[in-house]
């Protein structure tokens, strides 16, 4: 696709869902949201702000799994990586954070960005694969609203396939990764030795152990999750249950890496309301406990984001501006750190 016609679609996808956004915001009662939003309570907010934070730190530790083998061995820094990725989501549109994870670990330990990639490739993977095994066992289970539980075989089938090509990975022939050699002299040449490392690198990775601890670290991101959203509606003494909780984690988290608005702020809303519509619950008071939930995993994540990368935060826009420039990549420098498979 055309630069300039994927900039027009993006431009009008983002209007529509402004004009959206701006149809929703004129028809709730923001005084009664207001004060749902002042008479929660404190201390139960603080705590699910808390188990928001040990979500993102399993997520961290998720990452570091598939880090290790290719020699970014400091759990220390895949946590600064992902508070920092998580702080940047929320400024920033489309999941761009997730990139400026790869940039940051790629330059912090000296590794190609194609091999840094490939781990939040698998990463990523996984955090798809405990979204739809909660989706198809909560579906199957559970009595869900209707939009969700149609999506019940969509569910089965995408989960499926993913397990088939983790099976797949784990099955795989030998791949020899070929890094040696000049820098290629072409645009597709490069293209072909930047996806070489990539594929190398999760071929390298991929092994039954770090499978099964990703997995595990998955379904406990995913149940911590959960604890926050009711958490966070206990303090707000809006009646959510158990299941309608659960209904609201996979509503709001249907788009995955699609954010439309900074922070996904205004979809999220919409998305948790219509959840708790569903279940017979007030429209205004579940837009208010949405707003303490992203209250909760904007401000603390942030902030956390800037205390432990501040260098990489403040300087996420001028690096994209270096690079723009014509600055020689990791790649064409030849920093490359291979580490033997543990």
């Amino acid at each position: 696709m055309k630069p300039t016609v994927s900039r027009a679609l993006r431009l009008g996808i983002s209007l529509l869902i402004l004009v959206f956004l701006v149809i929703f915001a004129t028809k709730v009662n923001w005084h009664q949201i207001g004060r749902g939003i002042r008479d929660a309570s404190r201390p139960m907010l603080l705590a699910a702000a808390l188990v928001n934070i040990a979500s993102i730190l399993v997520k961290a530790v998720r990452w570091w799994v598939f880090l290790r083998p290719i020699g970014a061995t400091s759990p220390w820094l895949a946590l600064r990586a992902t508070f920092a990725g998580a702080g940047l989501n929320n400024v920033l549109v489309a999941n761009g954070g997730e990139a400026a994870r790869v940039v940051f670990v790629s330059r912090s330990a000296h590794i190609t960005s194609a091999r840094v990639l490939a781990t939040l490739a698998l990463e990523r993977l996984f955090e798809l694969v405990g979204y739809f095994v909660m989706l198809a066992l909560a579906a199957t289970f559970l009595q869900l609203p209707p939009t969700l539980q149609r999506a019940r075989p969509v569910a089965i089938a995408l989960l499926a396939a993913m397990l088939a090509l983790l099976v797949w990975l784990l099955r795989r022939p030998d791949f020899v990764e070929t890094v040696a050699g000049p820098k290629p002299a072409t645009w597709h040449g490069r293209l072909k030795q930047y996806g070489s490392r990539f594929v190398g690198t999760i071929a390298q990775v991929s092994s039954g152990p770090r499978f099964i601890a990703a997995l595990l670290l998955s379904v406990l991101a995913w149940v911590l999750q959960v604890a926050t959203y009711q958490m966070t509606a206990v303090a707000a003494h809006f009646p959510m249950t158990l299941v309608s909780t659960i209904a609201a984690l996979l509503a709001v988290n249907i788009g995955f890496g699609l954010r439309a608005t900074p922070g996904n702020v205004g979809v999220f809303q919409a998305a948790y309301a219509a959840a708790a519509v569903a279940f017979g619950l007030d429209r205004n008071e579940a837009i208010a406990v949405a707003f303490l939930i992203q209250a909760q995993q904007i401000l603390p994540v942030t902030a956390l984001g800037i205390a432990l990368a501040p260098e990489f935060i403040f300087k996420a826009q001028k690096r994209r501006r270096d690079d723009a420039a014509g600055e020689i990549p990791s790649e064409s420098r030849g920093e490359h750190v291979t580490a033997p498979v543990d």
